[in-house]
């Protein structure tokens, strides 16, 4: 037994001066390998006497599981140990200015879907979003569009081919289907702006296949023309950042909304610039009006018990006027020195606090 506890001593004092994976395994082969000295006087019980390998054999055993703790326990210093310091020698100080040229620039469509989503936001509104390829029923029928309305047609739409009942599914043409869909999922009072993506056979200098939309819809039980109008005024106003910007809301004709409105504001051109908040000239921004009762209908709202307003605006167009873009297809020709010049600083987000666009 005398024995056994030296070897242990030395088997012990061995493991604990392992430094490392590779030795502390040199130490495991010497003691527990086939030929280890652990292992050869565990074969060494079948010569013993019954008397002596009833002594012996419990206290090998014993050794052997104990040298094998202590070989696991080291081995999970050691690998502990190699992280900390894998760890120490890879990290990254984040307190360290960055190198902007690997950051890369925010596109203008996001950093104005930003600052439009954070000036409704503030005001209590929540986003909300839907599918690009959409039906009939949401993208039009829902929508108060009549079954010959031209908006329907082919040179206005992107349509799939038909499926075997002969409907057709279709790039949606506004984000005015996700108003339909949330008004028959959610029971009113509702307040929600939509941005994304929407598809018209269009392309000029102003116009392109895809382009952006952010919509906006108030329903409730008291909701008016001057809600729409105060939202809209305060919008622009810190949208474009001015104290002070002329409005006139025109009537208009969408089958959505009933009475309908554009919204225009007042600007002066100063050379190649344009100026809001000034000026005699005046320019649309915006669709209007309140929530069509047939469209209430359509989702399951009584027109009777509820109302409401909505709006929609181009993402792409309040960009080019805000920051002076003059061609809307540069947005979409993935020219980096384009977003070089246009692009904006991705770790200085729109916030209403410090302004909106830097």
């Amino acid at each position: 037994m005398t024995d056994i506890k030296q070897l242990e001593t030395e088997l012990v004092t061995k493991i604990d001066a392992a430094n490392d994976l590779a030795a502390l395994e040199e130490v495991r082969v010497g003691a527990l390998g086939k030929k280890g000295v652990v292992s050869l006087q565990m074969k060494s019980l079948g010569k013993m006497s019954p008397e002596a390998r009833k002594e012996m054999g419990p206290a090998l055993n014993g050794l052997k599981a104990r040298i094998g703790d202590a070989i696991e326990a080291k081995k999970a210093a050691l690998e502990d140990a190699a992280l900390d310091a894998a760890l120490a020698s890879e990290k990254i100080d984040v307190t360290l200015p960055p190198r902007p040229e690997r950051l890369g620039k925010i596109h203008p469509v996001s950093q104005v879907t930003e600052e439009i989503v954070a000036i409704f936001s503030a005001m209590g509104f929540d986003v909300a979003e839907g599918p690009d390829i959409e039906d009939d029923f949401h993208n039009f029928t829902a929508l108060n569009f009549p079954e010959d309305h031209p908006a329907r047609e082919m040179h206005d739409t992107f349509f799939f081919e038909p499926k075997e009942d002969g409907s057709r599914m279709l790039l949606r043409t506004h984000t005015s289907p996700v108003q339909i869909r949330t008004m028959m999922a959610q029971k009113p009072p509702i307040r929600i702006i939509i941005p994304g993506r929407t598809f018209r056979c269009d392309s000029d200098q102003t116009h392109t296949p895809m382009f952006h939309q952010v919509e906006g819809l108030v329903i409730d039980k008291q909701a008016h023309m001057g809600h729409l109008k105060g939202t809209l005024e305060a919008f622009v106003k810190t949208f474009f950042e001015i104290d002070d910007v002329k409005t006139r809301f025109r009537p208009h004709f969408f089958p959505f909304t009933e009475p309908s409105a554009e919204m225009d504001i007042g600007y002066e051109r100063v050379g190649n610039e344009i100026r809001f908040g000034q000026g005699d000239d005046w320019m649309e921004i915006l669709g209007c009006g309140m929530v069509h009762p047939n469209v209430l209908k359509n989702c399951g709202l009584d027109p009777d018990e509820y109302q409401g307003f909505a709006w929609g605006m181009g993402v792409d167009r309040l960009a080019m006027l805000k920051y002076g873009i003059p061609d809307l297809r540069d947005f979409f020709a993935s020219d980096a020195r384009w977003l070089e010049h246009y692009g904006f600083d991705p770790l200085d987000p729109p916030n209403l606090a410090t302004g909106l666009g830097k």
